[in-house]
């Protein structure tokens, strides 16, 4: 249950959801966190609210709207994502648990806590 990106199968379902506290593990902003804004499963993405910041040219579209050099935000790989525990305030990965009406639950690796 996947599709090819470049030649390689890509799970389609992310343990990081919109919303989630992320610590950045590689790249410019390594060692930052921040708030998942969206994910894209397909691509294996997610937008992080202040990091990945590039500078995007754009041009005026009409007379009372003024054209420049805007500042935001750009898609970074999920692979350079750690969820940060609300509980324990570390790093971790998450693991599943079933509760005892049935639903499934993510939970820290560390601490044992439902996140």
């Amino acid at each position: 249950m996947g599709h090819l990106r470049g030649g390689q199968k890509v799970k389609l379902m992310s343990k990081i959801k919109k919303n989630d506290i992320v610590k950045i593990l590689a790249g410019r902003d390594s060692g930052k966190t921040g708030k998942v804004l969206s994910v894209f499963p397909k691509k294996s993405k997610a937008l992080v609210q202040g990091i990945n910041m590039v500078k995007k040219h754009s041009r005026r579209k009409s007379n009372d709207q003024q054209g420049g050099i805007i500042t935001k935000e750009s898609s970074i790989d999920i692979s350079n994502l750690m969820i940060v525990c609300q509980k324990c305030s570390r790093p971790t990965r998450i693991g599943y648990s079933s509760l005892s009406d049935g639903t499934k639950v993510r939970i820290c690796k560390k601490c044992k806590e439902i996140i």
